[in-house]
C-alpha cells in the first residue's frame, strides 16, 4: 500500500495540488462564514471540472462546473447587506418547506444523473461508476445550493458527498484527491458543529 501511495504522490501535478489546497482553504472559510469561501472555491472547482472529466467521472465534472456557477451566485448572496449594514442572509436551520424542497431536489438530481451516467458509461465512459458518481454529485448539488443560503443542513449533504467521494476517487488512482475528500469530511463535521452554534445565537 505505502509504495503505491508514494508513487501516486510523486506523480501528482502541481495543478491537482493547487486544487486540493484551495479546496481545503475554501471549506475552512465557509466554516467561519467568511466570503473568501467563494473566490478560493472557484480555483478548486475549475481545476476539478477538468480532473473529473479526464478521470471518467462525468457526474463529478458536472457538479464541479455547477460549483463554479453557484460560487459566483453564493459570493453575490453573501456580500449582500441590509440598510443597517448587517448580513442579509444569516445562518439558519431549514424550515419544513426547505427540507421537502431539498429532498425533492436531491432525488431529482440523483435520478437524472444516474440514468445519464448509465448511458454515458455505455457510450463514452467505460470506467464510470454511475450509482456512486450520481450519489456524490446529487448530494453536492444540494449542499451547494443550501450553502449559498447559509442553511445548517448544507453540511449534512457535504458529509454525504465527501464520504462517497473518498473511495470513488481512490478507485480511479487519484489518491491525493481521495485524501483531500477525507480531510473535507473532518472539516464538514467541524463546520456543522460551528454553524449549529451560530444558528442558535441568531
Amino acid at each position: 500500500m505505502y509504495p503505491a501511495l508514494l508513487a501516486t504522490f510523486s506523480s501528482d501535478t502541481l495543478i491537482e495540488g493547487m486544487a486540493v489546497v484551495s479546496g481545503i482553504a475554501s471549506v475552512w472559510y465557509s466554516r467561519k462564514e467568511n466570503v473568501w469561501v467563494y473566490p478560493l472555491g472557484l480555483i478548486n472547482t475549475i481545476i476539478y471540472t477538468w480532473i473529473s472529466f479526464v478521470a471518467e467521472l462525468p457526474g463529478e465534472a458536472v457538479v464541479n462546473f455547477y460549483y463554479t456557477v453557484m460560487s459566483v451566485y453564493g459570493w453575490y448572496c453573501w456580500l449582500q447587506r441590509t440598510e443597517q449594514n448587517e448580513k442579509r442572509i444569516q445562518i439558519r436551520y431549514s424550515s419544513a418547506r426547505y427540507w421537502v424542497a431539498q429532498i425533492v431536489f436531491f432525488t431529482a438530481c440523483y435520478l437524472a444523473l444516474y440514468f445519464s451516467l448509465v448511458y454515458l458509461k455505455e457510450e463514452f465512459f467505460e470506467g464510470a461508476i454511475p450509482w456512486a458518481d450520481a450519489l456524490a454529485s446529487a448530494a453536492a448539488f444540494t449542499g451547494m445550493w443550501l450553502m449559498t443560503q447559509k442553511k445548517v443542513e448544507s453540511w449534512y449533504w457535504w458529509l454525504l458527498t465527501n464520504i462517497t467521494a473518498v473511495p470513488l476517487y481512490y478507485s480511479k488512482g487519484l489518491v491525493l484527491t481521495s485524501g483531500y475528500y477525507l480531510v473535507l469530511t473532518g472539516l464538514a463535521i467541524a463546520g456543522l458543529i460551528e454553524w449549529k452554534k451560530r444558528a442558535q445565537r441568531t
